[in-house]
C-alpha cells in the first residue's frame, strides 16, 4: 500500500461518502457549486435530474485507475476498459465502485451502467477526480 496514512484514507472516503449519500438521495439544488462535496446532484432547478457524480481514481504511482467494462472480462482487449466509476457503497477504507461504459447510443448522458463492479482499498488512491454530474440509466 502506498499511502500508510490513514488520514489520507479518510479524506477521500469522506469525500466518497458524500457522493454515495447524494446518489441516493439524487436531489437538486439553486446553486452550482462545481466540486466534489458540493450537497447536491446537477446544477440548478432547471437541469436534468442527475443520479451519478462519476469519478476517476489515480493509484500512488501517477496512473488512473482502468478497469474492464464487462464482468467476467479480464483484460482490455475482449469488451474495452473505463477509467470512470460510480461509488456503490462505502466501509471505512473500502469502496465498491461501478465501472461506467462510454454510452454507445444516441443518449444525451454520456455513460452506461456496466455490470462490473469492483472493491477497492482507499489507501491505495492518492487523487480523486469528479467529473461533471449526469444521469445514468439502469442502476
Amino acid at each position: 500500500m502506498c499511502n500508510s496514512d490513514n488520514d489520507s484514507c479518510t479524506k477521500i472516503a469522506e469525500i466518497l461518502a458524500i457522493i454515495n449519500v447524494l446518489q441516493q438521495n439524487a436531489c437538486n439544488s439553486e446553486t452550482c457549486l462545481d466540486t466534489c462535496d458540493r450537497g447536491f446532484l446537477g446544477c440548478g432547478t432547471s437541469s436534468l435530474t442527475c443520479n451519478t457524480r462519476p469519478v476517476q481514481l489515480y493509484l500512488c504511482n501517477g496512473q488512473a485507475l482502468s478497469l474492464p467494462i464487462e464482468k467476467d472480462s479480464v483484460d482490455c482487449s475482449e469488451s474495452g476498459c473505463s477509467s470512470v466509476f460510480r461509488v456503490e457503497k462505502l466501509d471505512g477504507c473500502s469502496c465498491t465502485f461501478r465501472v461506467l461504459a462510454p454510452s454507445t447510443n444516441e443518449s444525451a448522458f454520456p455513460y452506461a451502467a456496466t455490470n462490473s463492479f469492483f472493491t477497492m482499498n482507499l489507501n491505495c488512491v492518492c487523487c480523486l477526480r469528479c467529473l461533471s454530474d449526469t444521469y445514468v440509466e439502469c442502476i
